[in-house]
């Protein structure tokens, strides 16, 4: 569901229901529930922008650093951060401000804009979470086939290629993407607001749901699908097949790509939970295009979609801290680095105090032996 098209579902209902959820005024009825689920969504959407933000930005400097951490799937993940951050950056707040304001406050080359870098970092996603399907294909099924030599170079090849495709897809949204009217049904309520098509249209919006369902979910998972059935096929035939006194390293190689793997599944089953609810809702609205659904039931259906899925560029760095003890490691000394342990800084406040002494010592020390080469006696006051 794209941030035009929720929306225009959402402000519609609105109007329909004659609720005003416009943020200007918000501070006139503090005390109303309206003005308290505009104050809770938008906490909702600082939270996710500033969670997400932490952990995908040390994420990316995590892999970046540390030597250690720079492997095939590790550049992949980093890409789908930055993808993650950018969504973050842009469109999660636009999309708060959509929800609680009355109109677009964005201009037309914002219109355009937004659009395009959402679904430029919805491709970036799950085109990535695909090559990472297919790289653990070859490294679990067709070990030998990997060129080790040009490894890295060939990763950063297909991760620009996959940024590429994303943002040649997305060129629709951004030309189509207009300020366009729309009219309420049964009303004169008449607002202006960002959309891809305008409101009379019946086959395009259908087109486009469907069509960004099968390119951005479907597709995708099914490819995903394809090369983990295959995955699987290949460690239950290399447990079957393995002596009960194996080699030991080949064993530990074979865990590691079992976690992996299990990491990378992870990462798509996040991926599938979140942007679901997001794409059969818009789907719905799109096949319902010139009925409004002014249920609260609905509202509240839309709203928790498009939290679920921008919650779902924020989640990955957390999943993997979970699971990889080496990255969680890694994650844990970049997070503590600008604040010095401790031991450190009890360390150096001992040394400080110690200087201090062995300072009035000295002074102490000083002054004695000028009392006495004065004639003065020992005990007499400094």
């Amino acid at each position: 569901m794209s941030l035009e098209e929720a929306f225009v579902s959402i402000h519609e209902e609105k109007l329909a229901s004659n609720e005003s959820w416009d943020c200007r005024s918000v501070p006139a009825a503090s005390g109303s529930p309206v003005w308290h689920a505009g104050i809770f969504i938008a906490a909702v959407y600082a939270l996710i922008i500033a969670v997400g933000l932490v952990g995908n930005v040390t994420l990316i400097r995590t892999f970046c650093t540390a030597k250690s951490m720079r492997n095939v799937p590790n550049l992949f993940m980093s890409s789908l951060a930055f993808g993650d951050v950018l969504l973050l950056v842009t469109c999660a707040p636009v999309d708060a401000c959509r929800i609680l304001a009355s109109e677009w406050l964005f201009g037309r080359v914002g219109c355009k804009l937004i659009p395009f870098i959402q679904l430029t970092s919805v491709g970036v996603s799950v085109f990535t979470l695909t090559a990472l399907a297919a790289d653990r294909y070859k490294a679990i099924v067709k070990p030998m086939d990997i060129p080790m030599s040009l490894a890295t170079a060939r990763i950063c090849l297909r991760a620009s290629a996959i940024w590429l495709l994303s943002m040649v897809l997305a060129i629709p949204e951004a030309i189509f993407s207009d300020l366009h009217p729309f009219q309420i049904s049964g009303t004169n309520e008449t607002f202006i607001t960002c959309a891809p098509f305008p409101h009379g249209e019946d086959l395009h919006p259908k087109i486009h749901s469907m069509a960004s369902f099968l390119i951005f979910y479907v597709i995708p998972l099914f490819i995903i699908s394809v090369y983990y059935f295959f995955i699987a096929r290949s460690l239950i035939r290399s447990a079957t097949n393995m002596p009960v006194e194996g080699n030991i390293a080949i064993r530990r190689q074979i865990e590691s790509r079992k976690r992996l793997a299990k990491t990378v599944l992870v990462f798509v089953g996040l991926f599938a939970v979140c942007w679901l609810p997001n794409h059969v809702i818009y789907l719905y609205r799109s096949y319902h295009y010139n009925v409004v659904d002014a249920s609260m039931s609905h509202f509240v259906a839309s709203v928790t979609a498009r939290i679920l899925a921008f919650t779902n560029s924020c989640v990955n760095p957390f999943a993997l801290y979970l699971l990889s003890k080496s990255f969680q490691k890694q994650f844990n000394k970049q997070l503590c680095c600008c604040c010095p342990p401790l031991s450190r800084r009890t360390h150096s406040v001992v040394r400080g105090n110690t200087r201090m002494s062995s300072l009035k010592s000295t002074q102490n020390h000083t002054v004695a032996s000028l009392s006495l080469a004065n004639g003065n006696h020992l005990f007499q006051e400094g």
